[in-house]
């Protein structure tokens, strides 16, 4: 199920060599817009519980990238316990598009420039299928949330603030 409309990106090419079904959600990203996860979820029509935004945090001195629902906030202390760390902080947002190979409102989890650990919130598991970041501003991913988890061998833990 992919939307060939939609340019590739190196999210979507990881998607495709995988050989997991996906859908590519496209939508009029707005440069005025301040919050990216939000923005895609009311765009799309979607439930923002349904749709998980990426972040990159050091844990222990180690990036990773953490995905939770976009209408909630990361919990570095959960995220610190699900990787085995002493601590977990957001990582420096120039550092993150370096590591990653995206642009702020546009990181996502598959096909990043330089793979790192990803803990992904136990929330996504509820969910038939779940969006992540296509990796650029306005292009989802929708797909499975156990392919997720293949496709990034990916922990999955609670690591969503309550």
């Amino acid at each position: 199920m992919r939307d060939r409309k939609a340019a590739p990106t190196p999210a979507a090419s990881a998607a495709s060599a995988a050989g997991i079904e996906f859908l590519l959600r496209t939508y009029a990203h707005d440069s005025a817009g301040g919050a990216f996860g939000p923005e895609a979820a009311v765009a799309l029509g979607e439930d923002p519980q349904r749709v998980f935004k990426t972040l990159m945090a050091m844990a222990d001195g180690v990036m990773v990238a953490a995905v939770v629902p976009v209408n909630r906030q990361l919990d570095p202390k959960a995220l610190a316990t699900a990787l085995g760390a002493r601590r977990a902080a957001m990582a420096d947002p120039a550092a993150a598009q370096r590591r990653s190979g995206y642009v702020l409102g546009g990181i996502s989890p598959l096909g990043q420039r330089h793979p790192c650990p990803v803990v992904i919130d136990e929330s996504a598991l509820g969910f038939g299928t779940v969006l992540v970041s296509g990796g650029r501003r306005g292009l989802e991913i929708e797909l499975s949330p156990a392919d997720l988890v293949r496709i990034t061998s990916a922990r999955v833990a609670r690591i969503a603030a309550a």
